[in-house]
């Protein structure tokens, strides 16, 4: 992941201020920085989504696909993850890009492993032969910090705007089942995210923890700890990243500051999201790829 080299006045400067929940940007140890959201910003694909915080910028598609259910799960589609980490960081160049874009995948996988994240069943076509399978596409398209978050924000936004072609199973005498597609692009199905977790990345810094940290912040943590929960403050996953140590006691205290922002963010974002659609196609494209 990238970094950067603080001198040792620098660390003290932000452990001090984050004691007194005054961070250098002039944000409380529990305010997000502000983020922009767009949808359906790439046109060959099922849903997508982009997401800048500040300078951490991620683009997601989705691709929906005819696939084989599992067989431990014949009635089910599935979500596949692949990560790219093309970032200007000659940190992530390499091999080091690789670990990284594994350790996210990972961390997905985690994430939506959760029964309820997702409406496997409606992506299913015909139990153990057919269904649809979602390939989410993560692109880091610049690393500032906070990646996790705002991955996930990305995913979900991308998720909410996907759109799946509706599909009827046809039999004929001799019992041959043929699959035929829709052929209206408005005839779909789309899927909800009530349920989808976002992670809320909580940074032990000193004797407080900050969301949302930058990677001045993320240079005087040791350990932070990955939470991902759910519009209604449900804990779903949690994961500890770092070299250093938490005590329980911490843990606790981290946790319930997840659940608090976490469904402030769920309800931000599903507020911007709404916002977005009820414009329609008439709505101005912004970014790069506008």
């Amino acid at each position: 992941m990238a970094s950067v080299v603080l001198s040792e006045a620098e660390k003290l400067y932000i452990v001090h201020g984050v004691q007194e929940d005054l961070r250098v940007d002039g944000r409380g140890c529990e305010d997000y920085r502000c983020a922009e959201v767009e949808t359906d910003v790439v046109s060959n694909t099922s849903g997508s989504a982009r997401v800048k915080l500040v300078e951490t910028d991620i683009l997601v598609g989705i691709k929906a696909e005819m696939g084989t259910p599992k067989l431990e799960k014949p009635d089910e589609g599935y979500l596949e993850f692949f990560v790219d980490c093309s970032s200007n960081s000659p940190e992530l160049e390499g091999r080091g890009g690789e670990e990284l874009g594994t350790d996210i995948a990972n961390t997905l996988y985690r994430v939506f492993s959760c029964e309820n994240s997702v409406d496997l069943k409606s992506l299913c076509i015909n139990p153990k032969e057919h269904c649809w399978v979602l390939y989410v596409d993560v692109l880091l398209l610049e690393c500032g910090g906070n990646i996790f978050d705002a991955i996930s924000i990305a995913v979900k936004a991308a998720l909410f705007n996907t759109r799946i072609p509706k599909v009827r199973v046809l039999e004929d005498d001799e019992g041959t089942k043929e699959i035929e597609l829709s052929d209206d692009p408005y005839d779909c199905i789309r899927l909800s995210v009530d349920e989808v977790p976002c992670i809320v990345t909580l940074s032990k810094i000193g004797y407080r923890h900050v969301v949302d940290a930058t990677l001045q912040e993320e240079a005087c943590s040791l350990a932070s700890l990955l939470i991902s929960v759910t519009s209604k403050g449900a804990i779903t996953s949690m994961k500890k990243v770092g070299k250093g140590s938490l005590d329980p006691e911490s843990i606790f205290e981290m946790m319930e500051t997840g659940q608090r922002v976490g469904k402030s963010l769920h309800i931000a974002l599903q507020k911007i999201l709404d916002e977005e659609e009820s414009l329609g196609t008439s709505r101005p494209k912004v970014g790069f790829l506008g």
